[in-house]
């Protein structure tokens, strides 16, 4: 799902009413995949606790329940995860999103039944850190070698370089192809169609 333009106004929002400065787009954008804490103090600095906590609470406010920005599917994402699942591939979500987030988009599109697990940030150590990774793999039974992690982000890909998989690069996101060829990206696509002839083609190299 695209959630980049609702992700921008809630920080813009919850900083205009926290009255601390408001960051610039880019700068939100860059944030996003990581968890809160670490995202709130790049943007902010370090806040006393009784501000980061009210910040916290406003923000997480504002995301899921208050701002009514649209976060539409990509183009062909749902038959590229229809295509995924009828292939039988195992599907898990690593996200920067809390719990709560995550629950309201699933609800907003109907798509969970499409995904055999997930990890969010308030649930285990946030990108770029492996641990969300080493947790998914464990719990499907998977091996770093035969997993392959797909995202729009520098964390995504520094995530999945740490955690030993495969990291396929979508350049239609948050960074563009050079910063995820950068952090760590194996290959970097501009389609979601590419995604299931990749893995296809590549699945002795890559599993």
């Amino acid at each position: 799902m695209d959630s980049i333009d609702r992700i921008v106004s809630s920080m813009q929002v919850t900083a205009k009413h926290m009255r601390l400065p408001v960051p610039e787009v880019q700068a939100v954008k860059d944030i996003i995949g990581l968890s809160l804490e670490p995202a709130i103090e790049r943007l902010f600095g370090v806040l006393p606790s009784s501000q980061y906590d009210a910040f916290l609470a406003r923000y997480r406010d504002e995301y899921v329940d208050l701002n009514v920005t649209p976060t539409p599917l990509f183009p062909t994402a749902l038959a590229v995860l229809e295509e995924l699942k009828r292939r039988q591939h195992i599907i898990a979500v690593a996200t920067g999103k809390a719990r709560k987030g995550l629950d309201r988009v699933w609800r907003e599109v109907a798509m969970s039944d499409f995904f055999d697990a997930s990890r969010c940030a308030d649930e285990t150590r946030g990108k770029p850190h492996p641990q969300m990774l080493h947790e998914l793999m464990a719990q499907l039974q998977f091996e770093p070698h035969q997993t392959i992690m797909v995202g729009d982000s520098e964390h995504d890909m520094r995530m999945a370089k740490a955690a030993g998989t495969y990291a396929i690069g979508v350049d239609f996101g948050v960074h563009d192809a050079t910063r995820l060829t950068t952090a760590g990206a194996d290959v970097v696509i501009s389609d979601l169609n590419q995604l299931p002839t990749l893995i296809k083609t590549n699945a002795e190299e890559i599993l």
